[in-house]
This record gives structure tokens, C-alpha cells and sequence, in this order.
């Protein structure tokens, strides 16, 4: 994995060599056509990749880059779930539920698939994309150029496979502990001009979700998740092509138990429940469809539309009596986002000093939120009056749209120099209405063959995400046991931030790369995300004004059979004042915000990763990584933090070739937390943070996979 801090203008190859003359002999005329063809039709793939990458500059921001090689050699191979890959990356903080944090920013990731954004997806704590469909992919973090806009702590652009005449696929299995049981199946291909990549896995597992307590094993955490994703892409000549994409994933999830709880209410007709045998379960499902064209005018022009869907729920369904029993209340939510629309980016060469890229993005989409809650009446102080519980229904829907442009120049005034800037700009049209234009700077400048030294600022806009924005009625739930403890603001406010960031790639040697990269963000109306009540579902909420800094360093060494890299990142991240959503925090708690600077609960102020593989004769690979975290926040409006932790993967692969008949099984054995390391990610204190969770205790996996 290199990190690298800049950007060149690519060079697009030439098209495929034709014959000048047709065989001599007639017998030999189909084979000797067919294989022309090929070449051509490779050659034009090979281009319009090319052209695809030159749509899509990170001039001026800091990249981090993983490739095809990277990802087979971390432990669990392509089956790593993505939140994990993106954790060996700079910068790049784990959380409870799957959920990563970028440079003190609280989700706001961008993930792009060939270029094309994928609208988000409701967060739970199902991973809607899998890296087994990668080829490869880039991770862009600091100050980005005009194009990248609406989620900006990350971007994270995958390229996938399918784009290369390969034809063959795999089936696999891995077993491992804790039941864990999945199949992948992957099929890949070329008919002419079209290509196809289609793959599938199933998972199952007792380990769901986090685990509440220390313990080896968690209670009822039984997960069944199904996913797949297929592009297929056509050839329509030599500077053009179509393609369709899509994805989906359905989770299925129990809610971990803890044993050993008392209830705090009761219910008429009803014994108290035994909180070891409780059943709730939540189920999240995501589907999206990308239909795009690629093309080109000249040899100056390129372009890329592309027309999308997404539907995405989650459904939280309580155990109905110990629900009640337990928090004085059992909500049957669901959670649905339909969005839909389209993305435009053009490229001209004008001259070699100067390329000009814009683009368009328009979105519309509709959230629709069923709440059926049962509570028991309260009085004055709170305290439950009766124990027959009544029935509250509070529904509602937000619909809106958010559209966006840019313009930017790729400039090149002297060789060694390159400056990007451009101007953004976007409007969202949901719960509020807000707009603003968005400069954006990014310089590099190649000091020597070795050293790359980049600079950049961006002025920010993150619109609130739609389907995270808690639309709870207040007044409904007035004298019972869901009573909230203040009046709210429920229109979530956008984002608004100035960014700054500079930092040098250094070539130590052939083989080692080093890097760092400092930032510093200066917000106001700072998004944050908290998991209020007991349902597992994030709901969106504003500080008034928050100020981020930090440092990443990293350094990345590529030999012939050993590689490895080492992250670390320094954090902090600050914020002030509750300006919405104040009716999920305590009045204490919102006069301490409103006149201190408190932690976010997602700062960390030291995170690090590290790997190394090694490639022995005969073709066995050993390969480890590890994670080190210096603690999340806890405590009363986050005035604590948890312990630091470090957890230790480790893994061998090898291809065996069982000869005629039987062919190649490539087969790995891994354990992750090798150590066994018992640590706590969160505790259930601190601001939006509603439950315990442990890491993943010591868990031992073996593979098996058959290519054809």
C-alpha cells in the first residue's frame, strides 16, 4: 500500500495494432481475425480506463492506495470486511457497529465505485459493500479539488473488477469460529464486447454485532447476511462504452443480550423477563442500480454520465414485553430512503498547461420513518403511573432534493508544478435550505525525483443526511415513560468548514515510501451522528462550532517478497454548543456543551495500523496486521476515554495445485485478535453512545477457495 500526495495527467494508450494484410491461407483467416479483435477491443478497455482515471484527478489531497496485491495480502484476504481494510489506512478510526471516523469526522465517507457515487446508505452496523469485488481502490482524504463534494471527510474510489477480458471465477468457503459459515461465488468473463463480473457470498455467524460484555461468546448475536454485486459493460466503439452496475445486501440481526439485568418497570399480566432471553432483532437491507455511458469527442474531450437508484431500510423490531420492561418503551421503527439521480463529469484537454474539468449532481429522495411505539403513562416526575402500557403512532416523511456543480483547471505552468483550482457549488432542499459556492486549491510540486510536496485548502459543505435525521414528535410522547427531557430543533443544519492541509511523499529508497500530512478545520454547525434510545440507529444532530487538527504518518516498503507499511495517527477534536436535536441530551449535559469545549466521542487521540507479508519459496505467504487504538471518549459529555488497546491478525496462504482433474485451491488459514486481547471500543457512556461493545475476542478462520 503507497501513499502518495499527489496526482498526474495520465497518458492514454494507443489503440490496439491492426493487420495490414488478410492471411494467406484461407483456413487460418477466422483465428488469425479473431485474435485481432481482441487485441483491439482490449486496447479500447484499456483507454477508456484510462480516461475514466483522468475524469477523477486528487491533485492537491493526500491518497492512500491499495491494490489488487494489498488486499490479498492482508489476513483474511478479499473477505475482509471494508471497514476493516480502511482501518489499515492513515487517519482512519474503528468504532462500535462498523463504523470508521476519518480525521475526527464522524462518518461522512464517500464511496465512489468506477467513478460514480454511491448514495449512502442508512448506517447500522451491516457493511452494504464488499471488498471481494475490488480490484483496487484509492482512499482521498484533506483538501479535495471541486468535484468532490456533499460527504468530504473521505472518499473512498473503488475500481472494480469486470473491466478486463479475464474469463473464470471462483467458488469459495470459510469456516471459523463462532459458526461462522460463508460461501462466495464469483463468475467474470467476455462475449465479444461486453464483459461481465457478477459475484455473491452468503455469511453466518454468531457474532453479529459487537459483544455487550468482555466474554468469549455474546448472547443472542446471530447474524444471516446475503450479498451481491455485477457490472457489465459494453464496447460500443473505440472511445465509448455503456455499463450497468448493481448492488445489494440483507442483513439479518439479533440484538446481544446481557444477562443479569433487573427490569425497571412492570407490566400487568406479564412476570419479569429474564434479560438473557430477550428478542429483538434488526434488519437492514440496501439495493442500488447504476446505468453510465463513457465517452469521448477527440482526443480532448472525455465524459462519464451515469443515472442511479438506491433503496435502503432498517427495521428495528423490539421484544415487545421486555422492551417495556426494561426502558419503558418497545418502538417498532423503520427506517426507508428512496433516492434517485444523476451525475455528469466532462474533461478537456485545452493545452499541456491546461485541463478543465465540471461536472453535475442531481438527487432527489424521499425518507419515510413508521414508529410504533408502546410506553406506560408517567407522572409529573417521570416515574411509571400504570401498568397497562398504551400505543403511540408517530410516522412521518421528508422528502427534498440536493444538486451540485464545479468547475476546475488543471494547471501546469512549469514542469515540476501543478495547481488544481476550482469553485463548487451546492444547494440542499430538505428539512432546511441552504446552499453556499465552495472555493477549492490544492499545489504540488515535484521538489526531486524523491520528494513530492503538496498544499491545499477547501471550503466545505456537508448537507445533513436525509435519512438520519431524527423527526421524533415531542409533544406525543408528553406524560409517559418515553418522555423526552427538552424541547428540540429537529431541522439538522449543513455543515459548513474550511479545511487546510499540506504534506510530502518522500522515496526513501526503491522500496520505501515515506509520508506525512498534517490538517487543521475550522466548522461551524458541526454534524455528528449518537445512537439515542435503544433501538441500534443513528440520529443526526448539530454543534454549534467544532475545531479539528491532527497528523498522519505513514510509510510503506514494496520488496520482491517482503512488504509492509506502518500508520499512525494523531487526532484532536473539539466542539461547542448544542444547536439541534437537543432533546436527545439531559439539561445538564447541554449547559456543560453550551459554555465548555468538549471531546467529540469519536476522538482518539492516537490510532495506529501496521502489516507485513512475506512470500516464501513454494509460494506460501505469511502476512499480519494490527491495529492500535489510544481510546474513545467517555463520561459525562465525553470528559473520559476508554483504555488503549492493540489487536494482532495473523495469517498463512498458499495455492496448491493437486494436478490434472482436480486443478488449483487456493487456501488460507487465519486468527484474528491472535492474542486474545479483551478490550472495550465503547461503554456506553458519552455523548450519543447508548450501549456497551467489546472487541472481537481471539477467532480462528480457514478458507478454501477453487478458481475455474
Amino acid at each position: 500500500m503507497a501513499p502518495l500526495a499527489a496526482a498526474c495527467l495520465c497518458v492514454f494508450p494507443a489503440a490496439g495494432a491492426r493487420a495490414d494484410a488478410a492471411p494467406a491461407d484461407p483456413s487460418t483467416a477466422d483465428a488469425g481475425t479473431s485474435s485481432l479483435q481482441r487485441v483491439e477491443v482490449t486496447g479500447t478497455r484499456q483507454r477508456l480506463d484510462a480516461a475514466r482515471n483522468a475524469l477523477s484527478p486528487d491533485t492537491g489531497s493526500s491518497v492512500y492506495r491499495l491494490d489488487k496485491q494489498d488486499l490479498k495480502n492482508l489476513p483474511l484476504g478479499e473477505s475482509t470486511p471494508l471497514n476493516q481494510v480502511l482501518l489499515q489506512t492513515p487517519g482512519v478510526v474503528q468504532d462500535s457497529y462498523g463504523q470508521l471516523h476519518v480525521r475526527g469526522d464522524h462518518a461522512n465517507v464517500q464511496y465512489r465505485i468506477n467513478g460514480v457515487i454511491i448514495p449512502e446508505s442508512i448506517s447500522g452496523f451491516g457493511q452494504a459493500l464488499e471488498t471481494r469485488f475490488a480490484d483496487h481502490l484509492n482512499v482521498l482524504t484533506g483538501a479535495l479539488p471541486a468535484q468532490y463534494g456533499i460527504r468530504n471527510a473521505a472518499v473512498v474510489d473503488i475500481q472494480s473488477k469486470g473491466d478486463t477480458p479475464d474469463r473464470g471465477g471462483s467458488v469459495g468457503l470459510t469456516l471459523g469460529s463462532r459458526g461462522h459459515v460463508e460461501t462466495s461465488l464469483e463468475l467474470s468473463g467476455t462475449q465479444g464486447q461486453l464483459n461481465y463480473f457478477l459475484t455473491g457470498s452468503l455469511l453466518r455467524n454468531d457474532v453479529g454485532i459487537e459483544n455487550p460484555t468482555g466474554a468469549r461468546n455474546a448472547l443472542h448475536d446471530t447474524t444471516r447476511q446475503a450479498k451481491s454485486f455485477g457490472l457489465l459493460s459494453y464496447v460500443l466503439g473505440d472511445d465509448s462504452r455503456v455499463s450497468l452496475m448493481f448492488g445489494t445486501s440483507n442483513n439479518r440481526f439479533q440484538i446481544p443480550n446481557l444477562a443479569g439485568q433487573s427490569p425497571r418497570f412492570t407490566t400487568d399480566g406479564h412476570a419479569p423477563l429474564d434479560s438473557a432471553a430477550l428478542d429483538a432483532r434488526q434488519n437492514e437491507s440496501n439495493r442500488f442500480v447504476v446505468a453510465s455511458y463513457q465517452g469521448a469527442i477527440g482526443s480532448r474531450v472525455d465524459y462519464q454520465l451515469s443515472v442511479f437508484n438506491r433503496m435502503t431500510d432498517v427495521h428495528y423490531r423490539p421484544d415487545a414485553i421486555g422492551d417495556l420492561q426494561f426502558n419503558g418503551i418497545a418502538a417498532d421503527i423503520l427506517r426507508r430512503n428512496d433516492a434517485s439521480g444523476l451525475q455528469a463529469d466532462f474533461s478537456y484537454k485545452l493545452n499541456p498547461a491546461h485541463t478543465l474539468r465540471a461536472g453535475l449532481f442531481a438527487q432527489q429522495e424521499k425518507v419515510d420513518v413508521a414508529n410504533g411505539a408502546s410506553v406506560f403513562p408517567a407522572d409529573a416526575d417521570g416515574n411509571q403511573s400504570s401498568g397497562v402500557p398504551v400505543f403511540i403512532q408517530d410516522d412521518s416523511r421528508i422528502s427534498g432534493h440536493l444538486w451540485s456543480a464545479y468547475l476546475q483547471d488543471e494547471w501546469r505552468p512549469v514542469k515540476p508544478l501543478t495547481i488544481n483550482y476550482g469553485l463548487r457549488y451546492d444547494q440542499v432542499h430538505t428539512v432546511v435550505v441552504e446552499r453556499q459556492f465552495s472555493p477549492r486549491l490544492g499545489l504540488v510540486y515535484e521538489a526531486s525525483e524523491t520528494l513530492r510536496l503538496h498544499a491545499g485548502y477547501a471550503r466545505y459543505f456537508t448537507p445533513p443526511p436525509t435519512e438520519k435525521i431524527d423527526t421524533t414528535s415531542v409533544a406525543k410522547f408528553i406524560g409517559t415513560t418515553n418522555a423526552l427531557p427538552s424541547d428540540a430543533n429537529t431541522a439538522v443544519r449543513s455543515e459548513r468548514s474550511d479545511y487546510f492541509d499540506a504534506g510530502l511523499s518522500f522515496q526513501a529508497s526503491p522500496q520505501l515510501t515515506l509520508g506525512i500530512d498534517g490538517y487543521y478545520r475550522k466548522v461551524r454547525h458541526l454534524q455528528d451522528e449518537g445512537q439515542f434510545g435503544n433501538a441500534l440507529i443513528f440520529s443526526a444532530f448539530n454543534f454549534e462550532q467544532g475545531r479539528i487538527h491532527g497528523l498522519d504518518l505513514s510509510a510503506t516498503y514494496k520488496g520482491e517478497r517482503l512488504s509492509g507499511y506502518v500508520n499512525l495517527g494523531l487526532s484532536h477534536a473539539r466542539a461547542k454548543g448544542i444547536e439541534s436535536g437537543q432533546f436527545n441530551f439531559g439539561p445538564d449535559e447541554l449547559d456543560y456543551i453550551a459554555s465548555h469545549w468538549v471531546h467529540l466521542d469519536h476522538e482518539q487521540r492516537f490510532s495506529g495500523s501496521a502489516g507485513l507479508s512475506y512470500r516464501f519459496g513454494g509460494g506460501l505467504v505469511a502476512s499480519s496486521d494490527l491495529l492500535f487504538g489510544s481510546g474513545l471518549r467517555r463520561g459525562f459529555a465525553n470528559t473520559g476515554h476508554l483504555p488503549a488497546y492493540t489487536s494482532v491478525n495473523a495469517a498463512v496462504a498458499k495455492t496448491f495445485d493437486l494436478g490434472q482433474g482436480l486443478g488449483k485451491f487456493d487456501t488460507r488459514l487465519a486468527v484474528v485478535n491472535l492474542f486474545d486481547r479483551v478490550y472495550q471500543l465503547r461503554d456506553g457512556s458519552g455523548i450519543g453512545v447508548g450501549a456497551p461493545q467489546f472487541g472481537l475476542r481471539r477467532s480462528v478462520y480457514v478458507s478454501v477457495g477453487k478458481p475455474f
